[in-house]
């Protein structure tokens, strides 16, 4: 490969679009897997909450909870906070095992030092501190770690 000014700028503009790509897919998956983890957490503590109160309330919650809504029953009350933990704990469960299927932090993690590595990359090709030939196996190197990424969407 020649060590042309062109062709060190050709290598220069393809390392900003794959970066421009990392930073369009980080923008589109953090928000995807804080949501997915914050509702996980929620989740289980919410149906920790709603077990808790039966749990160590005994039949005294029941029994004022169910005067406070003015229930006929106290079944009602320990079957509306079973169900809505069970709910929520398989809420939850898919929730974790979604994102973990997904590998959304691995793909995170992995954009994120692609763009780390682009960038100093990218310095030591515009100072001329790096070779070409060099330049262009270690960006190869480094966008096979993330060929899970797209190139960035025209708008």
């Amino acid at each position: 490969m020649d060590d042309s000014p062109e062709t060190r700028q050709r290598l220069s503009d393809r390392i900003e679009e794959k970066q421009s790509a990392l930073r369009a897919y980080l923008e589109r998956l953090r928000p995807r897997r804080h949501k997915l983890t914050e509702f996980s957490v929620v989740g289980s503590v919410l149906a920790a909450l709603f077990t808790a109160g039966p749990a160590f309330g005994g039949t005294g919650f029941t029994a004022s909870v169910q005067s406070m809504f003015s229930l006929d029953d106290a079944s009602v009350v320990w079957r509306v906070l079973c169900l809505g933990a069970v709910i929520l704990s398989v809420g939850a469960g898919l929730a974790t095992n979604f994102a973990n299927s997904q590998a959304l932090a691995e793909k995170v993690t992995a954009a994120e030092t692609a763009i780390a590595q682009l960038e100093g990359l990218q310095l030591s090709l515009g100072f001329g501190h790096i070779a070409t030939d060099e330049a262009a196996m270690l960006y190869k190197q480094f966008v096979s770690h993330v060929a899970f990424v797209n190139e960035a969407p025209t708008r």
